[in-house]
């Protein structure tokens, strides 16, 4: 099971308890956020955790501390957004992701026209470039798509923004899921409206990994202190036989 953490919510000695306590819970992967002010494809609660993140400071150094952190505990990619990837530069911005221990970046909303620099990037520096489908793809989109990637094809479990909260049509998932792997041999990741553990439990058979985001995000800015206990929920949701830690 992989937890979405935006970098920046919490003072660095904070942020690294709150990692520590979350993988001793059940993470197994984490995907560490670039914060950024105009994150569209986000519900209103990580954009707001993201304008949080810019208030307190640069929010690329803060996140280059993260991701070395979380990769010293657990497997780790970045999610950013193609706007913070433009401004300090594709081959320099994968280098220092890579050089900070993450295995992958995904840019969330990858430019087509920019779609052969970024993946070169990557493999240059040593890193997967994975993609975010969008549910709407067919046919030849979703065949290039899939052709680009590398580590992994992520697929919204919703088609909503993150922090979708209502019922998830799982046929019509399942359709788009039998469609990337006919497409790909890449793993397949989802994540986008899987807001409870019961609904995790239910995406995982389609799936490789399921990445939780928004619940985890809203207990790290209101009560930090549930987040290890939310975690462990979602974990033991997905390995029912397999006990978690909590402890701090």
């Amino acid at each position: 099971m992989g937890v979405f953490v935006p970098a920046g919510l919490h003072p660095p000695h904070v942020e690294r308890l709150h990692l520590d306590q979350m993988a001793r819970a059940g993470t197994s992967l984490f995907e560490i956020g670039l914060a950024h002010d105009d994150a569209v494809l986000d519900g209103p609660i990580i954009q707001a955790a993201y304008h949080r993140a810019l208030r307190r400071e640069n929010a690329l150094a803060h996140t280059l501390r993260t991701v070395e952190h979380a990769a010293g505990l657990r497997p780790t990619v970045v999610m950013t957004y193609w706007e913070p990837a433009r401004r300090h530069g594709p081959e320099h911005l994968a280098r220092l992701f890579a050089d900070a221990g993450a295995a992958g970046v995904m840019v969330v909303d990858l430019p087509n026209h920019q779609a052969e620099r970024w993946q070169a990037a990557a493999k240059d520096a040593g890193l997967h470039a994975p993609c975010l489908v969008p549910r709407h793809s067919t046919g030849t989109d979703l065949a290039r798509l899939a052709a680009g990637a590398s580590g992994w094809l992520y697929a919204p479990a919703s088609t909503a923004a993150t922090g979708y909260r209502g019922p998830l049509d799982i046929p019509a998932l399942a359709d788009f899921t039998g469609h990337l792997r006919a497409a790909s041999t890449l793993p397949v990741v989802s994540g986008v409206g899987i807001s409870t553990p019961a609904l995790a439990a239910r995406v995982a058979p389609l799936v490789d990994a399921v990445v939780i985001g928004t619940p985890i995000v809203h207990a790290l800015v209101t009560d930090p202190e549930q987040a290890p206990a939310l975690t462990a929920a979602f974990a033991q949701a997905l390995t029912p036989n397999t006990p978690t830690e909590t402890r701090a």
